[in-house]
């Protein structure tokens, strides 16, 4: 699903701003895709994270890639550091930000080691990693 399959695909009512430096234009419609995987986020539980390809697993849509191009385009009014890389990164570019959400929620963290590049904890996916739980049931 290209970005340009992604503005055609009109079916939502409002635009969202990304977290990227892509941004929708105010009035746009959103495409129904995007509208599906910020409905999942939305879902997400404070504390908890799915992956890009969980996402997509869960809408039986798309792959990490499309999910993750949904983010930078329209995810900024959702909560956007609870959709995450596999390997449990923080968000390039986006590290501090999405760190002070994982702190204020309890988001379980492993802390970097000294040698690691900026000493920036990642994401402890095992403890971490929602799996929709009882919502998965009936999901969009």
């Amino acid at each position: 699903m290209s970005e340009e399959s992604l503005r055609q695909d009109a079916g939502a009512q409002d635009a969202r701003t990304g977290y990227g430096d892509t941004r929708a234009e105010p009035g746009e419609a959103l495409p129904v895709y995007a509208e599906r995987v910020l409905d999942v986020a939305e879902l997400i539980p404070p504390g908890r994270v799915m992956t890009y390809g969980d996402v997509a697993e869960w809408l039986e849509e798309g792959g990490p890639r499309q999910v993750g191009r949904v983010m930078a385009l329209y995810g900024g009014a959702v909560a956007w550091w609870r959709v995450v890389r596999a390997d449990g990164v923080l968000l390039p570019g986006h590290e501090q930000r999405a760190l002070g959400h994982y702190r204020a929620e309890g988001t379980p963290l492993k802390e970097a080691s000294r040698a690691a590049e900026g000493h920036l904890p990642r994401l402890d996916m095992r403890r971490a990693r929602w799996d929709g739980g009882e919502r998965a049931e009936g999901h969009t």
